[in-house]
C-alpha cells in the first residue's frame, strides 16, 4: 500500500533499549479504506476509556472519565466496522475502572452507537477484593451485573471472576457458578477466559493450573449450555491451545481469539476452521485491521496478510510481559493519533511502561502505517521524552 510521500524527510531521535538516542526517519501513514460491507468474521474491538485530566479525584483511588472523548472513540471504532466489547480489561476493568462506572459506560455506549454490535462485561468486581466468599455470594454478584446489563438491552460477556478464582476449592465450584448464570441469561453470552499473563489473580481458573485440563472443564460447561453460549474468548497467548479448543467446540459456538500475539493467522484460519475476534489490539490498529478484514471478506488472503502482518510486531510489543500493562500502550497510541489531547490514564497507569518501550512502540506503529499524522505524533513523542528527561 502507498505511503504519504511528504513524510520521507521527517525524522526524530528516539532512545534505544540502552538509552542512546538514535535518529529515526518516518515511513508515513498507510491509506486505509473503511469497509463497504460487513466482514465475514465477527470482529469486536475491546475499547479503552479516556481519563479526565482536570479532575480533582485521586487517580489511584477513583476513576475520572472524560465521557465525551470516551464515547467519541467508540464511534471511531464503529466507523471502521467493528463491534464494541465494552467495559472489559482494555477499559481498565479491575485496574482503575469500577463496576458503577462500568455500568454507566455500557449505558452510554449502547445509546451512542445503536448501529454497532455491542457486548459488555459482566463480572463480580463489585465484591471487595482480596477476600474469599461463599459460592452463593459469587453467583449473586454475577446475577446482579448480568441483570443490570440486560435491563439496558445489552449483550453479555461473562468475564472471569477474581472472587471465584480466590474462593473455589475445586472445578465443581466453577461448574456450579457457570451452570447457574448460563441457565438464567436472556441471550447467548460470550464466555471470557482471561489467562494469568493478563491477570495473575486468575491463575488456575476453571480449577486447574494446567491449561489443557482447565480447557476440558470449560468445554464441559459449554457443552451443557451450548444454546446459551454464543462463543468463548480465550486470552492465553498460545495459538496451539486456542486451535485445539476451537476444534472441540460444539457446532455453532464461536471461538473469539483473544491472542494478541497470533491473531492474524488465527482469524485467517485453516482448513478446519477459523477464529472470530475480540481483541484489545483492535482498539489501536482499527484502520489496518478493518482494511485487512475487508480483504479477507473478498478472499484476497495475500492482501489480508500484507496489511495485517506489520501490525503483529506492534501488538506483541504492546502486549509484552508484564502483559497486564498493555493498556498503557493502547492509550499511548490513541494520544499519538489525536483521539485524546493528553496521555493521562485512569489509575495513573500511564506510568506503567518506560520511555524505551514507548520509543519502540512509536517505531513499530510507524512501520505498520498507523501514525495518521506523523508531525503530530513526533511533536507529542518529543513532549513525552522531555517529561522523561530525554533532551
Amino acid at each position: 500500500m502507498d505511503r504519504h510521500p511528504a513524510v520521507e524527510t521527517l525524522r526524530i531521535s528516539l532512545p534505544d533499549a540502552g538509552g542512546a538516542l538514535k535518529p529515526y526517519r518516518l515511513k508515513g501513514p498507510q491509506a486505509f479504506v473503511r469497509p463497504a460491507r460487513p466482514f465475514t468474521r465477527v470482529a469486536y474491538a475491546a475499547a479503552h476509556v479516556v481519563a479526565d485530566p482536570l479532575s480533582t479525584k485521586d487517580p489511584w483511588l477513583e476513576a475520572a472519565i472524560d465521557w465525551d472523548a470516551t464515547i467519541a472513540y467508540r464511534r471511531h471504532l464503529a466507523s471502521w466496522g467493528f463491534g464494541i466489547a465494552e467495559a472489559m480489561d482494555t477499559a481498565q476493568r479491575g485496574m482503575g475502572l469500577d463496576w458503577a462506572n462500568s455500568l454507566e459506560l455500557v449505558r452510554r455506549t449502547l445509546e451512542a452507537v445503536p448501529e454497532a454490535l455491542v457486548a459488555s462485561g459482566a463480572g463480580t468486581d463489585h465484591l471487595p477484593s482480596g477476600e474469599r466468599f461463599p459460592i452463593e455470594k459469587i453467583q449473586a454478584a454475577y446475577e446482579e451485573q448480568c441483570e443490570a446489563i440486560e435491563k439496558l438491552g445489552g449483550r453479555i460477556i461473562l468475564m472471569a471472576s477474581r472472587a471465584l478464582a480466590a474462593s473455589a476449592t475445586s472445578p465443581d465450584d466453577y461448574v456450579r457458578v457457570y451452570d447457574r448464570i448460563l441457565g438464567q441469561v436472556k441471550q447467548p453470552v460470550i464466555i471470557h477466559w482471561l489467562g494469568e499473563m493478563f491477570d495473575p489473580a486468575l491463575e488456575g481458573y476453571w480449577g486447574a493450573k494446567d491449561h489443557h485440563q482447565a480447557m476440558r472443564i470449560c468445554l464441559s460447561v459449554i457443552e451443557g449450555h451450548k444454546d446459551k453460549v454464543d462463543g468463548i474468548k480465550i486470552s492465553l497467548l498460545d495459538k496451539d491451545k486456542e486451535i485445539a479448543m476451537r476444534r472441540q467446540l460444539p457446532k455453532g459456538v464461536r471461538m473469539y481469539t483473544g491472542d494478541d500475539f497470533n491473531f492474524a493467522e488465527l482469524i485467517e484460519g485453516d482448513a478446519q476452521g477459523h477464529s472470530d475476534a475480540l481483541l484489545g489490539i483492535f482498539d489501536c490498529i482499527a484502520p489496518a485491521a478493518s482494511q485487512a478484514l475487508s480483504h479477507l471478506s473478498s478472499n484476497e488472503k495475500a492482501k489480508y496478510n500484507e496489511v495485517l502482518e506489520p501490525t503483529v510486531p506492534l501488538s506483541r510489543h504492546i502486549f509484552r510481559a508484564p502483559t497486564r500493562f498493555y493498556k498503557t500502550g493502547v492509550v499511548f497510541m490513541a494520544w499519538l493519533n489525536g483521539h485524546q489531547e493528553h496521555f493521562v490514564m485512569v489509575g495513573g497507569q500511564q506510568s506503567a511502561r518506560n520511555i524505551a518501550h514507548f520509543s519502540e512502540l512509536f517505531r513499530l506503529a510507524d512501520a505498520a502505517g498507523l501514525l495518521s499524522d506523523p508531525e503530530r505524533a513526533c511533536h507529542r513523542m518529543r513532549k513525552l521524552m522531555a517529561v522523561n528527561g530525554v533532551a
